[in-house]
């Protein structure tokens, strides 16, 4: 059976080398979830796809074919954002490399790709604030993947959380309460203003104020649940991140000393 589509909004998440003229490509559509594609001769001077089929910029795209991987028909810049630069082109590439691993191909997240649409825009338009982003974006894709437990309740017990208890989030039983001596604990009242912002009309923009509450200890306990439900030990984009980042400061050092 045939698998057309015609002017879907997606996103090119990845781009593989096929052939000398070809790519496969990795693509996140809002209603068609993740998809593969070969788009060919795209890599030729006068491919019209050329200068198209860039990640982090929302397209239109179509296909065909009744393969896993179906064939490129039509592509179409969109438009609406400018491609984030430096560190922030770094973090979209980060959500790039979650959506991979943890979203299954033609498995349609609509909502999640209305997330992540505006996520890639605040990581071009306000590049200070992309650790807020990729909290948010890390709950809500966990969410909607169905990988995140309750953010109100004690995991093994299923009672609600005391507000002035601290907990930790684990993999295995979701939120447990802490040891006194726990390092990276969230207070109950900061994980219930979670839980209620992942519930709210706009869930990513109510929860970029709440997680600037805890985004140390946030960022630890979700690096460990993508991690763990990933199969990863670093992802590829964080481990560049981190060494670009080493770079940067031993250039620091470096130049202060001269």
């Amino acid at each position: 059976m045939s698998r057309r589509a015609a002017e879907q909004l997606a996103f090119v998440l990845h781009r593989y080398d096929w052939s000398e003229s070809s790519l496969i490509l990795e693509v996140f559509a809002r209603e068609h979830g993740r998809v593969a594609l070969v788009a060919k001769g795209v890599k030729r001077p006068t491919s019209q796809f050329r200068s198209v089929l860039l990640p982090l910029q929302p397209l239109m795209l179509g296909w065909g074919g009744d393969a896993e991987v179906r064939t490129l028909k039509s592509a179409q810049w969109v438009g609406g954002h400018v491609m984030p630069t430096g560190e922030a082109l770094l973090s979209g590439s980060y959500l790039n490399e979650l959506l991979l691993r943890l979203v299954a191909r033609d498995d349609p997240h609509p909502q999640l790709f209305d997330h992540y649409a505006l996520a890639v825009r605040l990581l071009s338009e306000q590049p200070q604030a992309q650790s807020l982003v990729l909290r948010a974006f890390e709950l809500l894709l966990l969410r909607e993947v169905g990988l995140l437990a309750d953010l109100d309740r004690e995991g093994s017990s299923l009672s609600a959380i005391e507000v002035q208890a601290h907990y930790v989030l684990t993999p295995e039983l979701g939120l447990r309460q802490a040891a006194e001596d726990e390092a990276h604990a969230v207070e109950g009242a900061q994980w219930k203003a979670l839980a209620r912002a992942l519930e709210g009309s706009q869930p990513l923009v109510n929860l970029l104020a709440v997680c600037a509450g805890s985004l140390t200890a946030l960022r630890g306990q979700l690096r460990a649940l993508l991690h763990y439900h990933s199969g990863m030990n670093v992802f590829k984009t964080r481990q560049l991140m981190l060494d670009v980042q080493a770079l940067a400061r031993h250039r620091s050092k470096a130049s202060s000393a001269t």
